[in-house]
């Protein structure tokens, strides 16, 4: 079987989808204008944006079946492969926490975690998961990995604020982050990507893991609908948990990695019934290509948006302020709202950077680490 073959469509669609949603919400016009769905929750509670991490490693998980069933066979070259790719995420994770940092680059304060080292983190773990342990011993350690950080976080006291605190500064997972990485997170007290949040973003994969392993073993055309009601069952769950352990992306508390990877299941089965069934493709083409490039995709818009915010034009404007007020905020704020114009400037550049990725894919120009 080649390496194409391996390849499911409708994975390509859905991890397209979340990087352009990432790239999208992570690239305002301004943050000052940015619609509600579109910008985290202050702290419980979710909104659209809130899934579009949860969304990716729900994705990446799923691809783990495919990429090391391509290097099965040699279990060196594997574990060089899962070691070398979680190192180079991590780095260009550092990388770009670099190019956002206002400079001079203050190293005291540094922020050692982020988006991609999270990823190299989850993937190594999941990866190791994936080919040492069986289903059976994969699922116990998906509900000991929920249940374990549920118990920490509400029955190990936290000194100066006690057990069971779940506000920003009095958690035990920001507490530990503090201990341990010191003022380098993304605030004060916190970081969203912090250490032991990690466990339950683990377990967010491997529900994706789960996906990708039913979908590459089974070829019938109802497995969508198992898919979607396996996913609609773990949402279920997870907002039901939601009552005793809140759901919160901040924390990643084991009800959100369940409603999210919920959600994500219930998309990937739609995106599996209408391109992989039904063989409805021209729609996802655009998608697709963010799909086959995702790290680049990601990881150019994101940094480069970053160059264009700190590129000074005029005395207190940067090169991506000045594009915004010429164009985007004088020909919608008037009639439509500041965050219609912000919203505008973000989906423009999704969209050129799907010219590029669409040119890349076009001419089967794939990036992989």
């Amino acid at each position: 079987m080649t390496a194409e073959s391996q390849r499911l469509d409708s994975l390509d669609v859905f991890r397209g989808l979340s990087i352009a949603a990432m790239i999208l919400v992570s690239t305002p016009g301004t943050w000052t204008a940015v619609y509600t769905p579109l910008d985290h929750a202050l702290w419980n509670g979710w909104t659209l944006t809130d899934l579009v991490f949860p969304f990716l490693l729900f994705a990446m998980g799923a691809a783990v079946p495919f990429a090391l069933a391509r290097r099965r066979g040699t279990p060196q070259r594997i574990g060089r492969h899962i070691v070398r790719r979680a190192v180079i995420l991590f780095a260009l994770g550092l990388l770009l926490n670099a190019i956002e940092a206002a400079t001079p680059v203050q190293w005291a304060t540094f922020r050692i975690p982020g988006v991609l080292q999270r990823i190299a983190l989850v993937f190594l773990a999941v990866a190791w998961l994936t080919e040492q342990a069986s289903l059976r011993t994969q699922i116990a350690v998906v509900a000991a990995a929920l249940m374990t950080y549920w118990a920490a976080l509400t029955l190990i006291p936290v000194p100066g604020a006690g057990a069971g605190v779940l506000t920003p500064e009095g958690n035990l997972a920001s507490y530990i982050d503090r201990a341990l990485l010191g003022r380098h997170l993304l605030n004060r007290y916190s970081d969203p990507e912090g250490l032991l949040s990690t466990l339950p973003a683990i377990a967010t994969a491997m529900f994706g893991v789960f996906a990708g392993d039913w979908l590459k073993e089974r070829h019938r055309p109802h497995d969508s609908a198992a898919l979607f009601a396996a996913g609609l069952a773990a949402t279920l769950a997870g907002l039901a948990w939601g009552r005793l352990f809140p759901i919160n992306k901040n924390l990643w508390t084991s009800s959100f990695a369940l409603f999210s990877g919920g959600l994500a299941a219930q998309t990937l089965a739609l995106c599996h019934w209408l391109v992989d069934v039904q063989g409805w493709r021209a729609w996802s083409r655009p998608l697709a290509a963010f799909g086959r490039n995702p790290l680049l995709a990601y990881f150019l818009s994101v940094g480069f948006d970053s160059l264009l915010s700190r590129v000074r034009v005029t005395g207190d404007g940067s090169l991506k302020g000045m594009v915004y007020r010429s164009t985007f905020a004088p020909a919608l704020r008037p009639c439509c709202g500041a965050e219609a114009a912000s919203l505008a400037y973000a989906i423009v550049y999704v969209m050129l950077w799907g010219v590029i990725l669409g040119e890349m894919y076009r001419r089967r120009i794939f990036v992989r680490i």
